[in-house]
């Protein structure tokens, strides 16, 4: 299995198929994965595959870095579209992740005033007031939900702690609409179940969240590298844009990946 993973806390810049050129925040290990969901089709690979004994990077390490990649780039008259925050895992758990995006937003003001700033979550966090105040400074909260019901975001996502979709939405509802509905869509098995996120059923039911949501964007993707769990498989654009023409139709900007 070929597996991905940032080796350092600034990387790039680097193109991003979603957010154009992107220079990359990792705020977990550098040689492993810290995440609290083990998602079945995460390019970072298996939560257990990426054990390390390497600590957070502290707050200190991470400004400084970043400081000095934005200086450095600003000097050398190179630009940027976004300052994305993503790498080995859940970017949210850092415990300084509200202090670091504030220093982020500092620092995007005296060197790319005109880039973004863009965090990519799995969500699990926003019932969290600190780090959903955090999460609604930043241009492009981009923020996941991946199935109909939980059955499916079990088996698609795996997560390592309980989990409610309920709970889930009703820590997005306070965004009023502000981020990006980030949703990934395949096909294949996993632990014996027979998984198809374009099923009808729970394509009905996904659709009338985001509906009900009204993000003022939805990111529809299927999988484009190495998965840790084998035998999975795309669904095709054409499928997508379907099920995305209803929400076009209701007035919501969808942007579809294959």
């Amino acid at each position: 299995m070929s597996t991905i993973l940032w080796h350092g806390i600034i990387f790039g810049p680097i193109h991003s198929r979603r957010l154009g050129t992107s220079l990359g925040v990792n705020l977990l290990p550098t040689t492993g994965k810290v995440c609290n969901f083990d998602c079945i089709y995460c390019e970072c690979g298996w939560n257990s595959d990426g054990r390390t004994s390497e600590t957070i990077p502290t707050f200190e390490a991470v400004t400084n870095e970043m400081e000095s990649r934005l200086s450095e780039l600003h000097n050398q008259g190179i630009t940027i579209d976004t300052i994305t925050f993503s790498g080995n895992g859940e970017p949210t758990l850092h415990p300084d992740f509200p202090d670091i995006i504030d220093f982020t937003l500092r620092m995007r003001g005296k060197y790319f005033p005109k880039a973004k700033v863009s965090v990519l979550s799995n969500a699990t966090t926003v019932q969290n007031e600190r780090i959903r105040n955090a999460l609604m400074k930043v241009d492009n909260p981009i923020l996941k939900l991946d199935g109909g019901d939980d059955s499916l975001i079990s088996a698609l996502n795996r997560p390592q702690k309980s989990y409610s979709r309920e709970k889930t939405i009703e820590g997005l509802r306070i965004f009023n609409g502000n981020f990006v509905l980030q949703t990934m869509f395949l096909r294949g098995e996993s632990e014996g179940k027979v998984l198809d996120c374009s099923d009808p059923e729970l394509v009905r039911k996904w659709t009338a969240t985001v509906l009900d949501l009204k993000p003022r964007e939805v990111m529809m993707y299927t999988i484009d590298r190495d998965t840790p769990q084998k035998g999975l498989s795309k669904v095709a654009v054409s499928e997508m844009e379907a099920i995305a023409a209803v929400l076009r139709k209701a007035g919501i900007a969808v942007q579809v990946r294959g």
